[in-house]
């Protein structure tokens, strides 16, 4: 069923280890993009952590925020995503650049595995952000 976590104790240190090392690694692309100063960088850095706050929010233990957690890690994925294409146009090419863009890649590789994880596949993820849209106490059924 989606938005449980299969296999006991062994799934449960698997939804925490990955939504920790999701938030990490979204935080520190976070903070690279705030160091480097500038409107449009700020802006990315607190893009980032909206994200990651959010993406904490959603593993909560509330029915309600959980239903909604496809939300910041779709949301999360496309905005690296984003970044990473933003950056290839746009440049400036440096190493601290290449190596934001290598933790964005991670970032979206570890979004995809958690949402294989939580929803087994995209027709599935589909079917319970549609679900989740509906109103009502039944909408996460």
């Amino acid at each position: 069923m989606p938005g449980t976590t299969p296999g006991g104790r062994a799934g449960t240190a698997l939804a925490v280890g990955l939504t920790i090392a999701i938030v990490d690694l979204t935080l520190i692309t976070a903070y690279i993009h705030l160091t480097l100063g500038g409107t449009l960088f700020t802006l990315n850095a607190l893009g980032y952590a909206a994200l990651a706050a959010a993406i904490v929010v959603t593993a909560l233990p509330n029915p309600f925020l959980r239903r909604f957690a496809w939300l910041p890690r779709v949301g999360l994925a496309g905005y690296a995503a984003a970044t990473i294409v933003g950056y290839l146009v746009i440049g400036p090419y440096f190493t601290l650049g290449w190596v934001a863009k290598a933790i964005e890649v991670a970032i979206i590789a570890l979004v995809a595995v958690d949402l294989a994880r939580i929803y087994g596949s995209p027709t599935e993820l589909v079917r319970s952000a549609l679900r989740s849209l509906r109103p009502g106490p039944m909408a996460a059924a």
